[in-house]
């Protein structure tokens, strides 16, 4: 959802801001014990862990590799990868479109910029503003391109991120998009997890790792300052400094013209949060609920609600998205106006702003609509946008609020490649800019949506690709993917790489949007919070069972997919419900729930899992804990761990130590694979991701038999 406080969701995902793995020094150091023989692994870069990692690595490109099976399905996804023909998509900087590319001949990418006029061709000229495979043949290093932070409005002074493995570490560096160079003697920032802002061209707000104590328990900043160009950081202001417990502390400048604000954001958690207006040396804090999101923009507050607030003689439900004028609301008064309202079948995905209206995007049963509000005194003028055909998504992917109604977006299904979009609200229909070519023959399958009966009888929802003559008779290998977390939600969408190594095959996937998301707002998030957390995974086996049920698949054929959150998801699967699952791959996951707050960034993410060192939280988190749910003797189907050294967000001791335990338990077609680069994802190029993405799919096909 566009505000300027969720930034900090992303951060607590590590989605957008790096961090200095404080945790891998700690855990280097934790010796073996009687409880846990494997915390050796947790030790990152430690040499018996790298040497097992090695031996493991080795084991499993044989198995799944080596063959001309898996390089058929590599270069198919490197194809789609690397595809001239991909939408190159943009994001405006003034009079410039920029956009991050990579392919075969630029692996760590350009970073590019052209015209609206040059854009509309088929074949735009490109002129380059950053190659970082020269960066790094210059440097000699292997930098991975974590984005870009560009002064408004003229856009010529950019902080840039740039990772040195592809983990969420990051070092910072002023580039000056005019001279196409980075700007010496400019504002730069070793690497470590660090958020910067612009405040103006000599001032940035900056938060990273000032030394001993300066970073959170969850390995971000606690502390943020103001930092005058031409000073060394250490005499940088201090504007706030937040608690060791805070999951980050930022500061932010809008600098909307006109409406110039600076604030104060501190997240206390994942979900809840302080945000202060700073004005004249002081903080104010903005008086909303904790777990609310507020969002200044102009004249007007928005703020998205999590749970139900009573204020000013109404109550606004949770989910819903409500309005004000600012200054009023600083003033006290506490007259809103909703500009959305849930119900049983609908919830807001996000919303973004233009310069005279607010665009909403509604999930209504896990599809899209879009709908245009126009602020007005009392409720805003409402007008729906064309939406998506069934099982689609329109994601409205830019905007330019300072100057125009101008909006950017695609719509793409799983059968459907992406079409881009731009239009100018109140000008007519939106022009189709852009359309990918199809990977695959769509032609040969049907987009199905399907409702499981989980165990305490919720309706839970799920898409299922398949093709359209198949027989219901139980024999078809069925990829199950799921993550019900953090409020996240899973929408219909175009992947070339599973149409080519999975559907083209003869294969049916499967999509769950399983409680835990945010497929049906915060509500549904909230039904699989710490105590409730095994609801997910109800809602996961029992769309496992309805697909048996239907006469789609059966266990022997139905393999099971997810990472991240979506990997203590397949841990669970493994662990409580082996019987229903043929082959599980499992990603980048958290698995040991008892060491999980020491390890990286695990300690932001108590809010959503339960906090193990209290007993009486470790009592319900043991449950659902596969690290300590395993037991010999038990029957477990073929399990991939996939992660990468990298990872500072989860981590890789997770599945080492997951893969060591099974390993020594005797436990049978246990594979372990770690990639050096890439942090919390497939990889840091394409080439790399490829490989992960063949190395997955060719397990479970061939498990899956």
């Amino acid at each position: 959802m566009t505000s300027k406080t969720s930034r900090w969701l992303a951060l607590a995902l590590g989605v957008t801001l790096g961090g200095m793995n404080t945790a891998h020094a700690t855990s280097a150091k934790t010796p073996a014990s009687k409880d846990d023989p494997y915390l050796w692994l947790e030790a990152t870069h430690g040499a018996r862990a790298m040497d097992w990692v090695k031996r493991q690595n080795a084991i499993t490109e044989k198995a799944f590799a080596s063959s001309p099976e898996f390089d058929r399905t590599r270069n198919q996804v490197l194809e789609v990868l690397d595809s001239d023909a991909r939408i190159p998509y943009v994001s405006r900087m003034g009079e410039y479109l920029y956009n991050f590319w990579q392919d075969k001949d630029h692996p760590r990418g350009l970073w590019r910029r052209t015209t609206l006029d040059e854009y509309r061709k088929a074949d735009p000229k490109w002129e380059t503003v950053l190659d970082v495979d020269a960066l790094n043949k210059a440097e000699g290093k292997r930098w991975v391109f974590k984005g870009a932070q560009c002064l408004r409005p003229a856009y010529t002074r950019c902080l840039l991120s740039l990772s040195p493995d592809g983990g969420d570490a990051v070092e910072v560096r002023e580039f000056d998009t005019r001279t196409k160079s980075f700007v010496k003697g400019g504002f730069e920032l070793p690497i470590a997890k660090t958020q910067v802002g612009w405040i103006d061209q000599d001032h940035i707000y900056v938060g990273t790792d000032f030394g001993p104590g300066s970073m959170t328990r969850s390995s971000y900043p606690r502390i943020a300052k103001e930092w005058t160009r031409g000073t060394p950081l250490a005499s940088a202001t201090t504007v706030y400094e937040g608690k060791p417990g805070d999951l980050a502390v930022s500061a932010y400048r809008d600098l909307t013209p006109g409406y110039e604000r600076d604030f104060v954001h501190v997240a206390t958690d994942f979900f809840h949060g302080e945000t202060y207006l700073r004005k004249d040396g002081k903080l104010v804090k903005l008086d909303v609920p904790s777990d609310a999101s507020p969002d200044a923009h102009r004249e007007w507050l928005l703020v998205t609600l999590r749970s139900p607030w009573t204020v000013g003689g109404a109550t606004y439900p949770g989910g819903a998205l409500i309005a004000t004028r600012f200054d009023d609301f600083m003033a006290g008064k506490r007259t809103f106006t909703v500009l959305f309202r849930p119900d049983a079948h609908t919830a807001l995905s996000y919303y973004a702003w233009t310069r005279h209206h607010l665009i909403l995007d509604e999930l209504h049963d896990v599809q899209s609509r879009l709908e245009v509000l126009t602020p007005q005194a009392g409720e805003w003028q409402r007008e729906a946008m064309p939406g998506a055909p069934a099982m689609s998504t329109v994601d409205v992917v830019d905007t330019d609020p300072d100057h125009s109604d101008e909006y950017w977006l695609t719509v793409t299904g799983f059968l459907t490649p992406p079409t881009l979009e731009r239009g100018v609200l109140g000008q007519g229909a939106a022009e189709a800019i852009k359309h990918q070519p199809a990977f695959f023959d769509a032609s040969r399958f049907s987009v199905s949506q399907h409702f499981a009966t989980s165990k305490d009888g919720t309706r839970v929802p799920y898409f299922e690709i398949a093709p359209k003559d198949m027989k219901l008779d139980g024999s078809h290998r069925t990829l199950l993917y799921g993550y019900g977390g953090f409020e996240v939600s899973l929408q219909p969408s175009y992947s070339g790489a599973i149409g080519r190594a999975w559907l083209d095959r003869g294969g049916v996937y499967v999509i769950a949007n399983i409680r835990g998301g945010g497929e049906y707002g915060p509500a549904w998030h909230q039904a699989a919070l710490q105590a409730n957390r095994p609801k997910a995974y109800q809602d996961f086996a029992a769309v496992a069972a309805d697909l048996v049920r239907r006469g789609v698949t059966s266990a022997r054929h139905l393999g099971a997919e997810g990472g991240s959150n979506g990997g203590l998801l397949m841990g669970n699967m493994l662990t409580h419900y082996p019987q229903l699952f043929g082959a599980i791959a499992c990603e980048v996951p958290l698995l040991d729930m008892k060491r999980y707050t020491h390890l990286d960034a695990g300690a932001s993410w108590v809010a959503e899992f339960g906090n193990p060192d209290d007993p009486e939280q470790w009592a319900f988190m043991k449950t659902f804990s596969p690290y300590q749910n395993l037991h010999k003797g038990m029957h477990y189907p073929p399990v991939l761990f996939y992660t990468t050294t990298s990872d500072d967000r989860v981590g890789p001791a997770q599945a080492r130590k997951m893969a060591a335990k099974m390993e020594g338990m005797g436990i049978p077609n246990v594979w372990f694979y770690e990639n050096l680069e890439g942090g919390h994802g497939t990889g840091a190029d394409n080439r790399q991701s490829a490989h992960m993405h063949a190395m997955v799919y060719d397990f479970l096909w061939n498990t899956l038999r």
